[in-house]
């Protein structure tokens, strides 16, 4: 069952006919702008209902856009879901996360880094590239990549470069290498410019976990963040043993395990978001000073979810909603009708999507499809009405698991437990509270969904490119 990319949207010249002849205009590819947050879930914004959370650019661009309600990763990880995001193909395909040494050639020469390199787009990328590869500068025209520095534990993990002799915060200079990037893009040249911020991601090796720009240090201040749904003992004890001992629970203890922790990690949350929402501002600016704001689509979405405390829990990993959903927002300017989507949205459409806008033939080795036709009037993704999530690491202090999400239920199991079963009816039950996994009247659900579950399974093994 491979999901299979819509035909693209090839628009490159339009001929007018008039009554003396003919004359051919072309037609002017668009300028891209993809912009990944780090562990940003799909309730961090205001417009996706979050009433504290202080993001107005990105609630412009959902509320003037296109904005899925219903968007995954396939896997809830860093590494592979930058991967699949960069190959349009899902983690049990490409065989990456970490722990794997680097990403195989042949994966990332069908990217869409090096693909548009090759196409006539100018291509720059700043922030965390996030999957291992030792020519990442080649697969852009301008690139940096860099990330947390993890040698130190404090503050100095988000504050290390500088501009103009000023230390600054990474999402600050990101964002400033964004603006550089477009003032210097060559006339008459598209761009495809990837962006992709360390914010919100916690500074892990530090007590304080979150660190964020002066800019955004009042934000919050003057609120109390209420207290996280399910955050009783019940659904923590509700887990198998090797969750409640493994790496969520431990951040839990890292950033939640008392009133003043969960108050400044939630408010730190939500400032490094603020943070990037101020970046994105100044790019918006700078695209409507320069008269391109009309021609540039701007994509937005998180790289995975992230546990706020929910079962006493943090991280993600896990095939809970909290891990998996993220935002999605695809804005294009020449066809501004705001929509509000249902259908299923993944990380994987974002290569054949960001073909599809330059107007050029995608892969048939990817996996995912364009998600441009929503920007049209149409539904290309309606008949995406399942996906298989996994989490495929073989690490101690993570249970790797896998399972499948549909329109109205999941399944998921772990895979050194196969016996541990969960079964949910999230359109009823979106915070997945209801186990069905023992309940008779869900045994044929049950079944139905583990056999779905295995057969996509090897129908993305068998898709593999290096065997």
């Amino acid at each position: 069952m491979k999901f299979k990319t819509n035909l693209p949207y090839v628009a490159v010249a339009t001929t007018l006919l008039t009554g003396f002849g003919c004359k051919q205009e072309v037609k002017q590819k668009p300028n891209i702008i993809f912009i990944l947050t780090d562990d940003q879930r799909w309730d961090a914004m205001g417009y996706a209902g979050n009433d504290i959370i202080h993001t107005p650019e990105m609630d412009n661009l959902a509320s003037k856009g296109i904005y899925f309600k219903n968007a995954f990763v396939t896997t809830p990880i860093c590494a592979a879901s930058r991967a699949s995001i960069f190959t349009g193909m899902q983690e049990r395909t490409t065989g990456y996360s970490f722990g794997v040494g680097n990403i195989k050639d042949a994966y990332m020469e069908k990217s869409y880094p090096e693909l548009m390199k090759n196409s006539g787009y100018y291509t720059g990328f700043f922030g965390k590239f996030g999957v291992r590869y030792d020519s990442i500068k080649s697969l852009f025209d301008v690139c940096e990549s860099y990330d947390r520095n993890t040698r130190f534990h404090d503050r100095r993990g988000y504050f290390y470069k500088t501009l103009n002799g000023d230390t600054v915060h990474l999402t600050r200079y990101t964002g400033q290498k964004a603006l550089d990037f477009i003032n210097s893009v060559p006339e008459g040249k598209p761009f495809c410019l990837s962006l992709s911020f360390s914010a919100p991601h916690a500074h892990d090796p530090a007590p304080a976990q979150y660190f964020w720009q002066k800019s955004v240090d009042s934000l919050y201040s003057d609120i109390t963040i209420p207290a996280p749904r399910m955050g009783e003992d019940k659904w923590f004890l509700a887990q198998p043993v090797y969750v409640r001992e493994g790496e969520n629970r431990t951040r839990w203890t890292w950033r939640y395990n008392t009133p003043e922790k969960y108050q400044h990690s939630v408010k730190g949350y939500f400032r490094m978001i603020s943070g990037i929402d101020i970046e994105i501002g100044k790019i918006r600016k700078l695209l409507k000073e320069k008269g391109i704001a009309d021609n540039t689509i701007i994509m937005l979405m998180g790289d995975n979810g992230q546990f706020l405390g929910e079962r006493q829990l943090a991280g993600k990993w896990l095939m809970y909603e909290n891990s998996l959903r993220v935002p999605l927002i695809i804005y294009d300017p020449r066809n501004s009708k705001h929509r509000d989507i249902d259908d299923i949205a993944l990380n994987i459409d974002i290569a054949p999507t960001i073909f599809d806008f330059a107007g050029m033939q995608a892969p048939s080795v990817w996996q995912g499809r364009s998600l441009v036709g929503y920007t049209k009037g149409k539904n290309p993704a309606k008949k995406c009405e399942e996906f298989v999530c996994e989490h495929l690491w073989e690490i101690s202090i993570i249970p790797p698991s896998e399972g499948l999400r549909t329109k109205d239920f999941k399944y998921f199991r772990y895979r050194h437990d196969m016996q541990h079963e969960e079964l949910y009816n999230v359109a009823k039950d979106p915070w997945e509270k209801n186990n069905l996994i023992n309940d008779p009247k869900y045994q044929d659900k049950l079944q139905q969904m583990r056999t779905d579950c295995d057969s996509i399974i090897q129908v993305l093994n068998s898709e593999k490119l290096v065997k």
